[in-house]
């Protein structure tokens, strides 16, 4: 029995939780940033548990044909109506959606990129579901994972002075539906992958600034600044580390 975490009832605060903020808008355009520069042209494109569609249809926009998997339906809903409302005959063209857990995609051999952004944070077994990614993948072919940082998770909570929590091992009494089951190391993660096979191709910090600012209203009002600043160090020592999210980009 699959029993992985999926956002069935709670799609609208999904969604207006990830994207209607300025850390929703910020991940979505560094994890840009970084995947777009390894994409050919015409990529055929395997998106795991993408959600409301966002990334989908930057990449549909940008000539590569998407398939848009989610285990759930809600979510997925709110990505059709997105798309089909595009102005961009592209995006409503070059997408195709398909409810399916990640255990239940059967055509791995039919794309040469995968993406897995923020999924991983959400299994039960989170390490298996990469060997299985890794199993079925072609050769040659190139993944984006991205995944909430166990270590700057913790950094945020001594910050905050969270310390009966941190001292609990960062385990809620009861779970938030919107906080992920289990945070994973950034370190272990790419030592993982490599372990499997997978060569790392690039690695970066995925809000490595923006969650620490002690005046938040900065978010909003410094906004680009604090943009630039994130694209100038999110792939250097030792900023990457402290991402609330961490991405890499593997090729098996």
């Amino acid at each position: 029995m699959i029993d992985d975490h999926i956002f069935d009832g709670i799609a609208d605060k999904f969604a207006k939780n990830i994207y209607g903020t300025t850390k929703g808008k910020l991940r979505h355009t560094l994890l840009c940033d970084v995947l777009d520069s390894h994409l050919t042209a015409n990529s055929t494109v395997l998106e795991i548990g993408g959600g409301t569609g966002v990334m989908a249809a930057h990449l549909a926009a940008l000539g590569h044909s998407v398939v848009l998997t989610d285990a759930s339906n809600d979510v997925l809903q709110q990505a059709a109506d997105l798309l089909s409302q595009s102005s961009n005959e592209a995006i409503r063209d070059n997408i195709e959606i398909r409810q399916e857990f990640l255990q239940e995609i059967t055509d791995f051999e039919r794309f040469n990129v995968v993406i897995c952004h923020a999924v991983l944070e959400w299994l039960d077994n989170p390490y298996e579901a990469l060997s299985s990614i890794y199993n079925r993948m072609k050769p040659r072919t190139i993944m984006s994972l991205s995944f909430f940082n166990h270590d700057a998770n913790l950094f945020a909570n001594a910050i905050y002075g969270n310390f009966d929590y941190i001292e609990k091992g960062m385990k809620a009494k009861k779970q938030v539906r919107l906080n992920p089951k289990q945070p994973l190391s950034a370190v272990k993660v790419l030592n993982y992958c490599e372990s499997l096979g997978f060569t790392v191709l690039d690695k970066a910090g995925i809000r490595c600034f923006h969650d620490y600012m002690r005046d938040i209203s900065h978010q909003t009002t410094k906004y680009d600044d604090l943009l630039a600043l994130e694209r100038k160090y999110h792939k250097s020592d030792p900023y990457m580390w402290l991402g609330k999210y961490f991405q890499l980009i593997v090729e098996k």
